[in-house]
């Protein structure tokens, strides 16, 4: 009787791929990725930058990033809770905050490149559409908004920040179908509207809303404007300055935190063998003391 060895193994017939990792986890659109970070083959090694844009309950997070194969390397960042050093004390994460982030970050890659005289950008904002135009040698420096698995409706905050890096004089590819003033049925960008939300007059407006209507509420939903003094008329002021002084110097302040003296641990301080010896000694000790203690309570009992 002939027998024949099976080839075929399990795992072989099995054929299940596993996800890559961060699919699994429902971190990263892959399809989506792949289609920001293919490049070329006649484009000999040239990167292609993205535009990241990412939001937190408490933070706004921009990135221009760069795929390799060892990772993405993040070529600068911004994140808006920088903002207080320009001026922006609260409301970090609204529509307006998600401009001046994506206005920091084009202003400093600008000036990382040496492009920042030579692409000023739209030093006032007006709400209406703006692309930069290639000016003098050097090309504009050009990037591709990610948003990852965001939802891109009318309106979102990343458009905002979209808005702040295309007037920061980055070139982005956009359509201005979703910033915060289009209408559909005219199929235009209300530039007036567009420039409230640039300037939280979307805040002021409900700020005196709810002041008017529910007292109690605007006290707690808006205690940290009330203890800074910050009134709904202030607003439009304060966003122009926090502008101009992006503008002025958008680099990157060192943190002036001092490093902690003792280091928090997390987890328990792994024993050599000697001390993990002289534990169990000490805890068949302290056992057998209890058994003997249990003992002659029972011999006084009888």
């Amino acid at each position: 009787m002939v027998f024949v060895k099976n080839q075929k193994t399990r795992a072989y017939s099995k054929r299940f791929q596993v996800k890559f990792k961060r699919r699994r986890q429902g971190k990263t659109d892959y399809r989506a990725r792949l289609r920001l970070t293919n490049q070329d083959k006649n484009k000999y090694n040239t990167p292609k930058y993205r535009f990241v844009v990412r939001f937190t309950n408490k933070d706004v997070t921009a990135q221009i990033v760069y795929a390799t194969i060892a990772g993405d390397i993040v070529m600068a960042a911004a994140y808006s809770h920088e903002l207080p050093r320009y001026g922006l004390t609260v409301g970090l994460t609204n529509y307006a905050a998600a401009y001046c982030t994506g206005l920091l970050l084009a202003r400093r890659i600008l000036k990382y490149r040496d492009l920042d005289a030579e692409y000023e950008g739209n030093v006032e904002a007006t709400g209406a559409d703006y692309s930069v135009e290639p000016a003098g040698e050097r090309s504009p420096f050009r990037a591709l908004l990610d948003v990852g698995l965001l939802r891109t409706t009318t309106g979102n905050r990343v458009f905002g920040a979209l808005k702040g890096a295309l007037d920061g004089g980055l070139d982005i590819p956009h359509s201005d179908k979703r910033f915060a003033g289009f209408k559909k049925d005219e199929k235009k960008l209300d530039a007036e509207i567009h420039r409230k939300y640039i300037y939280g007059g979307h805040v002021a407006d409900y700020m005196r809303s709810l002041s008017e209507e529910e007292p109690e509420k605007f006290q707690s939903h808006f205690s940290e404007y009330i203890k800074k003094g910050i009134s709904a008329d202030e607003m439009e002021e304060i966003y122009k300055k926090v502008h101009a002084a992006i503008r002025a110097d958008p680099s990157m302040a060192k943190s002036t935190k001092e490093q902690p003296k003792t280091h928090k641990r997390y987890n328990l301080k792994k024993l050599t063998y000697d001390e993990r010896k002289a534990s169990l000694v000490q805890r068949l000790n302290a056992l057998n003391s209890s058994a003997a203690a249990d003992v002659d309570d029972d011999e006084d009992d009888e």
